[in-house]
């Protein structure tokens, strides 16, 4: 799994990997439940009963039952009269959110970027290459949405369309550069660092504004604190779609199949369709054809995806095939992969099971290897690999498994 790491120990990695993960993990779940939970309160705030509390500056308040007591919240349209004693803060989960996740992807593509983050099939790139693209697209991507948001104004549906069209560029020039799995932890990391740039660059300085105001005794401007607001909202649709990236380079069969970036768009489509269902639902707007929609969506795809169904992509040229019979023999696939001619014993193709993969996804396994198996990316050739998934991918269906 680690073979080709520069000047890190294979199992010095997999540690790294684990506490990465773990960390990022950690951090994401407290970032994302934060979200969840404060557009839930903003959007289901009521104006205020006490008509002293209006007069005080409150816009809404919200009561809420949990841990055995209540709790009355309360929203002030800009600053209460006078700053608390003590603030609580919700900034670092989304730091180091971001800060663990670019660790992992330094560990995990950068340095190892000839076998996880380069595919020749792909894009001929060089590792120095990649890594300064996909450096140069997490930039970027925070550039251009910026951009967007300061073009686009308040024209809040107009900006919503925009953004997912930045979405779908990115999936789409991530799919013609990098890796397959590489692929869609890019475009996570590209949406990720625009959640993380909107908390550092706009949400926190506009509370900062908020304090400093009171602070120094004068009016505070409500315009940083509303755009802070709009900013996190966009953060709370774009947290699903990254999540599904974090999880996807666990299934081949999202990125693997034909038009992976199709694949992608259209399961971050169906995150923030979620995340519209639930925050109109906040608001006391219940639209159960959103949901509906969304599961026969999801059903589309499992059809689409269905490998039986899926064109292999691969050549029917015989000699090929019979290269790659050679290969996929002195390789020693047959040692945990079945092809029945092949003489192979165990199951056949990704995932283990008995059915005919795309020939797209066996090259991509075989280059970078996949969980217990190995990367043969760097043993053998890119003419080697083609010929072995044509032969697997025009043989598969009559293997045999015990």
């Amino acid at each position: 799994m680690t073979a080709g790491l520069v000047g890190l120990d294979a199992y010095l990695v997999d540690w790294l990997d684990l506490l990465l993960r773990w960390l990022h993990v950690i951090a994401a779940i407290a970032w994302i439940g934060a979200s969840f939970y404060f557009v839930l309160l903003d959007q289901s705030l009521r104006p205020p009963v006490e008509p002293a509390d209006a007069q005080a500056g409150v816009a809404g308040e919200l009561w809420e039952v949990h841990g055995g007591g209540f709790y009355h919240v309360q929203k002030y349209r800009v600053a209460p009269p006078a700053l608390p004693e003590h603030l609580a803060w919700f900034k670092w989960e989304a730091y180091t959110t971001w800060l663990s996740g670019f660790a992992l992807v330094v560990v995990l593509y950068y340095l190892n970027g000839a076998a996880r983050l380069v595919d020749p099939a792909v894009a001929d790139l060089d590792q120095w290459q990649a890594i300064a693209l996909s450096v140069g697209l997490l930039a970027a991507a925070w550039i251009a949405y910026d951009v967007l948001c300061r073009a686009l104004g308040r024209n809040e549906r107009a900006l919503a369309g925009a953004v997912a069209a930045l979405a779908v560029v990115a999936a789409v020039v991530a799919d013609q550069l990098f890796a397959p799995r590489a692929a869609f932890v890019q475009v996570g990391a590209m949406l990720g660092t625009i959640m993380a740039a909107n908390v550092l660059m706009v949400i926190i300085p506009a509370h900062w504004e908020l304090i400093r105001a009171k602070q120094a005794g004068r009016e505070p401007d409500a315009a940083p604190g509303l755009e802070g607001k709009r900013r996190s909202v966009h953060n709370n649709y774009l947290t699903l779609p990254v999540l599904f990236t974090m999880l996807a380079g666990h299934f081949p069969l999202a990125y693997g199949a034909d038009r992976a970036w199709l694949v992608l768009v259209a399961f971050m489509a169906l995150g923030a369709t979620a995340r519209l269902f639930y925050n109109l639902r906040h608001k006391g707007k219940t639209h159960w054809w959103l949901p509906v929609a969304g599961a026969v969506a999801v059903i589309a795809l499992a059809v689409a995806l269905n490998p039986d169904d899926a064109p292999s992509g691969g050549t029917t040229d015989e000699a090929a095939i019979e290269r790659g019979r050679s290969g996929f023999a002195d390789a020693g696939c047959g040692s945990c992969h079945a092809l029945a001619d092949a003489g192979a014993t165990g199951a056949v193709g990704p995932n283990l099971d008995a059915t005919t993969p795309p020939s797209g996804l066996v090259a991509e396994r075989v280059t970078n290897g996949q969980g217990a198996m190995p990367a043969f990316g760097d043993k053998l050739t890119k003419q080697q690999i083609t010929d072995i998934a044509a032969y697997v991918s025009a043989v598969a269906g009559s293997a045999t498994t015990p």
